[in-house]
């Protein structure tokens, strides 16, 4: 559905209360946003990055210069006629994957990310259903590209190569930077006299399923733009702030608040040189706003706590947050200050995380609080562009996902005897469809124009929203119960020496349904809490009883786990460390064994 201004402004208008924090401005397609942001900020630092972790040397690119190698690429790709077809990018995040996604995107082309970890034969398939004519990638996928392109069932042409090789067959990045900068020299504008429609299919992402083929979902420029508008109302990005960007950029949440939104305010956007250097980078790129999910944030807190209890300093960093949170109520704020030397070593100017995901403890929310670093939950998916939901930057609630978006109507379909339904979103950032799939598009909408995420939850009196699970995740008893592993997950996850979880059904007879998990634990934590035991039957006899132990205390009987795995080694997640519970679950089936 396509929203006009007027529809889009009294959808905002008539939210009551009004919880906009700041204004926004209409950004129509990525042409606007970019113009925007280099007459305004021309000379800011917008990407920072080295060309190896170790170098001293950082690269700096501006605004100006950055919007000069757009308009070349777009050029260049305009006279080698690739106008209103496909352009797919695959890769590390780095500076020239941004340029190709927004020099293809304004020259009226269509941008097609591709996630950097696919198997091979995955990727290939994804070249074919998504009709890609020109490759732009890491050199590490040259070898696979060359080979797909001699495939007469695919339309690719072209390979383009982000790093510098000598390839009769491929293309270099920088040389097509200077084809274009050569054209637009002699008096080419044809990427000038590009019109954008901003309602059409301008950014196809595909879906990280696994029990099913990856959908296509097709996006416009409106769509995004829309969205990074409402982001805006609820959070405030300077044009000093910096961003680190480790998640990676194909996927929507990265994509939009580091890349897009980030470009949109003129902050600088840091290349992360790897995880193990995700601390040292904090400090190396003077960075101000982190973008990540819980898990990271999570190992970094309790590196921050390790950290203060080896110091011996525990009891001095308590008084220390009694006293700053007295303060905060009479509206004194001395955080920055009194914890002056951790701020330090986790980077001392961040002010502000955004996280989505999943959910993070409560704990870790109030420690990051304490320090003075606001946690900021959003909520969405690929189809919406992503954000539906997000607390703001004054007000939010742990355990929630935070308040509908201005432009986001929402809605809970099928109620259960607690309230708890399927989330269902009206707004102008949901998907145009999914790519050549009319009876999968028509699925996931109501007779109201409603998207159906597929993720359970309720919405309280304030209008924030609380997520419970997937709906296809949801184990039903045969008593009728709905149990939502997420929630049993959570608890379990918050045993000390529990790393991570995975709850699911398990039919035991045909008269009983019994809840089991697979459990991560560390080993090293665990020997903090018991000492260390050499007996492997002991040490998963203690686990197994504080697991059953735990739960039983605080969930109804009928969400108690009666079966447990237990391992040390992690269990295999996506780009966005999300455990593939489907790939989990076919290892367990498969093994058929279950401990007592």
């Amino acid at each position: 559905m396509i929203y006009s201004d007027e529809e889009i402004d009294k959808i905002r208008n008539s939210k009551e209360p009004d919880r906009r924090v700041y204004k926004s401005r209409r950004i129509k397609n990525f042409r606007e946003l970019v113009s925007y942001t280099v007459e305004h900020y021309p000379n800011n630092v917008a990407y920072k990055y080295k060309n190896k972790p170790t170098d001293k040397k950082i690269i700096e690119k501006t605004y100006l210069q950055a919007d000069s190698d757009i308009k070349s690429f777009g050029t260049a790709m305009l006279n080698r006629k690739i106008k209103n077809k496909k352009i797919g990018v695959i890769g590390k995040n780095r500076y020239e994957w941004c340029m190709t996604y927004l020099g293809t995107t304004t020259a009226g082309m269509i941008i097609v990310p591709l996630d950097k970890l696919l198997p091979e034969k995955e990727l290939e398939t994804l070249v074919r259903r998504s009709e890609i004519e020109v490759i732009v990638c890491d050199s590490q996928y040259i070898d696979t590209f060359k080979k797909l392109k001699k495939d007469k069932k695919v339309l690719l042409h072209t390979i383009i190569s982000m790093d510098e090789i000598k390839d009769k067959d491929v293309l270099t990045w920088k040389n097509v930077i200077k084809e274009g900068k050569k054209l637009i020299d002699k008096g080419d504008t044809k990427y000038d006299e590009v019109e954008i429609d901003e309602n059409a299919l301008s950014v196809l992402l595909f879906t990280s399923g696994t029990t099913s083929e990856a959908k296509g979902v097709m996006l416009s420029q409106r769509n995004i733009c829309i969205n990074i508008e409402d982001v805006t109302t609820h959070a405030k990005m300077y044009p000093t702030d910096a961003i680190l960007s480790v998640l990676p950029l194909h996927h929507t949440f990265e994509s939009l608040v580091s890349f897009l939104y980030g470009f949109s305010c003129g902050i600088t956007l840091a290349f992360c040189d790897g995880l193990r250097y995700y601390a040292q980078n904090l400090k190396d790129y003077d960075i101000s706003i982190i973008v990540a999910v819980p898990l990271l944030l999570e190992t970094i807190y309790k590196k921050i706590q390790k950290g203060i209890d080896e110091s011996g300093k525990r009891a001095t960093f308590e008084k220390g947050v009694k006293i700053s949170r007295a303060l905060l109520k009479l509206h004194i704020d001395v955080r920055k200050k009194l914890f002056k030397e951790i701020r330090e070593k986790l980077g001392s100017r961040i002010r502000i995380i955004y996280y989505g995901s999943a959910q993070m403890e409560k704990d870790t929310i109030q420690g990051y609080y304490d320090l003075g670093i606001v946690s900021i939950q959003g909520y969405g998916l690929t189809e919406t562009s992503p954000i539906l939901t997000a607390e703001t930057d004054k007000v939010g609630r742990p355990g929630s996902v935070g308040i509908a978006l201005p432009s986001v109507s929402l809605k809970v379909i099928d109620k259960n005897d607690e309230g708890i339904g399927e989330i269902c979103a009206k707004a102008p950032n949901v998907m145009l469809g999914y790519y050549n799939n009319d009876e999968k598009t028509k699925e996931v909408f109501d007779d109201e124009g409603y998207f159906k995420t597929g993720d359970y939850g309720y919405i309280d009196k304030d209008g924030f929203l609380f997520l419970t699970g997937r709906k296809s995740d949801t184990i039903v008893l045969r008593n009728g119960k709905n149990v939502y592993p997420d929630e049993i997950e959570g608890l379990i996850n918050k045993i000390p020496y529990v790393k991570e979880s995975l709850v699911f059904a398990r039919n035991s007879s045909k008269t009983d349904t019994l809840l089991a998990a697979k459990v991560v634990y560390d080993e090293e934590e665990f020997e903090k809490a018991y000492g260390k035991i050499v007996s492997y039957t002991k040490k998963d006899k203690i686990v197994m009883e504080d697991i059953k132990k735990y739960v039983d205390a605080n969930l109804a009987d009928y969400k108690h786990i009666k079966r447990i795995i237990l391992q040390t080694e992690e269990m295999e997640k996506t780009t966005t460390h999300k455990i593939k519970r489907n790939l989990e679950l076919k290892k367990i089936y498969k093994k058929k064994t279950l401990n007592n």
